[in-house]
């Protein structure tokens, strides 16, 4: 993976991470005097620098399925922070609140400044349950909400901000490598004194991070027990075995005592409603093939195998992840075998069915058989006044574009409405261009590309294509006025965006 990625983890750095505490009213936070060094506007501008570089990375992931379920995990959480009063108005409306992935084999998760969160599938592969992926979460949430990351930047307020950037890029490629050198190239002289006060800085983070983010998931209602299964879990692997593949233990130490007051405070805590753990178990199996895309690592998934008395978690974590394998490895009788498996072990689970069957649609779809892929979506596709799923509404919109303009038409409007809501969606402006162009609508197929690339900070490409789209307005004989009119309103506020950052970088340089 990049440099950068593994730089980009350094924030955790800033700001260890594990989960645990008693309900508190409202204590004083260690974040709350960051405002005077680092304002939340700045915070949020800084984030925004490094998740630009971040989202141009191969390692970013953006895999709808896995997504959407680790934002079933996430939403929860903000909200109960939300609920707590740990999310003030002007957070709330500046924060960017956004959890993503990485293709990373390693158990991490990080905080950025600004409201953003990392999280490894190493790290969803390795877990056992909800729980345990949601106490990590929620950890990573409290070091946003109470702006340790701010905080720990007040020792390097005479930085500039493109200054504090490097530092948190250096410190993420510690937090990922076991060798030093690309790590200290980025951390030199004076910037490697000011690491060091940010890590002596975050034990006493790390200690308030353990106890809020323990009120904010059990609140969410998740079980109490997570959070001391993962801190037990992630002693014991590493302990077994850490060749460098557990960097969140050198960015979150671990210690006895920490330990120890994650078991007291289950004992005060209220019991979680039960939940099942299929769903977890087919994300888990998503994550273990996705993270690691090698031939023969495909193969080793794809030999996986479970008997029918196996538990079905067992069996469905063999099925599933061998389905995808094989999907992957374009093997199509071993997928059906394996999503057959799948389908058997994770029947009386509704959502783990449902991700049993979108991965049979995305292996359908791979090799062309756009009519069975809708036939398995069929099912989970939205109903009237019911909110969407991203991940059945983009596998809906690849079934659409081998159907007649109709279907294609509805695929588009229902790509169209989510983009009115989430306008920095680069994936689903991506589908909606091809829809348009399927409609023979240029125009927008164009506007459509040009946000893409514009919601993964590529402003120059934004506006190459936004000035394709003029182009083709002024010499087209049939002209969509109001999309006409879009465009080169985007135009003139995209190229000012890109001036003002060009203005900033070279500030920052100077």
């Amino acid at each position: 993976m990049a440099r950068l990625l593994a730089a980009l983890c350094a924030a955790s750095l800033l700001v260890p991470a594990a989960p645990a505490v008693v309900a508190q009213s409202r204590l004083p936070a260690l974040g709350e005097t960051a405002s005077d060094d680092l304002s939340v506007g700045s915070e949020r501008r800084l984030g925004d620098q490094i998740m630009r570089d971040i989202r141009r990375d191969p390692d970013y992931l953006d895999d709808p399925v896995l997504l959407e379920y680790l934002q079933s995990l996430w939403d929860p959480l903000v909200a109960a922070a939300r609920q707590r009063g740990d999310i003030g108005p002007d957070l709330e409306q500046r924060f960017a609140w956004e959890a993503f992935l990485v293709r990373d084999r390693t158990v991490n998760a990080f905080a950025l400044p600004g409201g953003y969160v990392g999280v490894h599938l190493g790290l969803i592969a390795m877990t056992s349950t909800r729980d345990e992926l949601a106490s990590v979460l929620a950890h990573e949430l409290t070091h946003v909400t109470q702006r340790h990351i701010a905080r720990s930047m007040a020792n390097s307020q005479r930085q500039s901000m493109i200054g504090l950037a490097t530092i948190i890029l250096g410190m993420i490629a510690a937090s990922r490598s076991t060798r030093m050198d690309g790590a200290n190239a980025l951390i030199t002289g004076g910037q490697a004194v000011a690491v060091q006060g940010q890590l002596n800085f975050s034990r006493d983070a790390e200690r308030e991070a353990d106890r809020i983010g323990f009120s904010v998931m059990t609140q969410a209602g998740y079980a109490p027990g997570g959070m001391a299964a993962m801190f037990e879990k992630l002693e014991h692997s590493s302990r077994l075995n850490d060749s460098g593949g557990f960097p969140y233990l050198r960015t979150h130490p671990l210690n006895a005592e920490r330990i120890g007051e994650a078991r007291a405070r289950l004992g005060a805590a209220p019991p979680a409603a039960p939940a099942g753990v299929l769903a977890h178990t087919a994300a888990q199996a998503r994550a273990r093939v996705l993270m690691d895309a090698r031939v023969d690592a495909l193969r080793r998934w794809q030999a996986l195998d479970a008997p029918a008395s196996a538990p079905p978690a067992e069996r469905l974590m063999a099925g599933y992840a061998s389905a995808l394998a094989s999907t992957l490895l374009r093997d199509w009788p071993r997928a059906d075998s394996a999503l057959q498996l799948a389908l058997g072990a994770a029947r009386g689970d509704t959502r783990a069915l449902r991700d049993v069957a979108l991965l049979q649609a995305q292996s359908l779809l791979a090799r062309g058989d756009a009519e069975r892929a809708g036939e398995a979506l069929k099912p989970f596709a939205k109903a009237e006044g019911q909110a969407s799923s991203r991940a059945v509404m983009l596998l809906t919109a690849q079934v659409a574009m081998s159907r007649d303009k109709t279907a294609v038409q509805r695929a588009a409007e229902e790509l169209q409405t989510w983009t009115s809501l989430h306008p920095q969606d680069a994936t689903v402006w991506s589908h909606l261009g091809r829809l348009w162009e399927r409609l023979d609508q240029p125009l927008r197929a164009l506007r459509a590309e040009a946000e893409s690339r514009i919601a993964l900070g590529d402003l120059i490409g934004g506006v190459d294509r936004l000035r394709a789209g003029q182009r083709l307005a002024r010499t087209s004989r049939t002209v969509d006025f109001i999309e006409a009119s879009v465009i080169d309103a985007r135009l003139k506020e995209i190229e000012a965006q890109a001036r003002r950052r060009d203005a900033e970088d070279r500030q920052r340089e100077g």
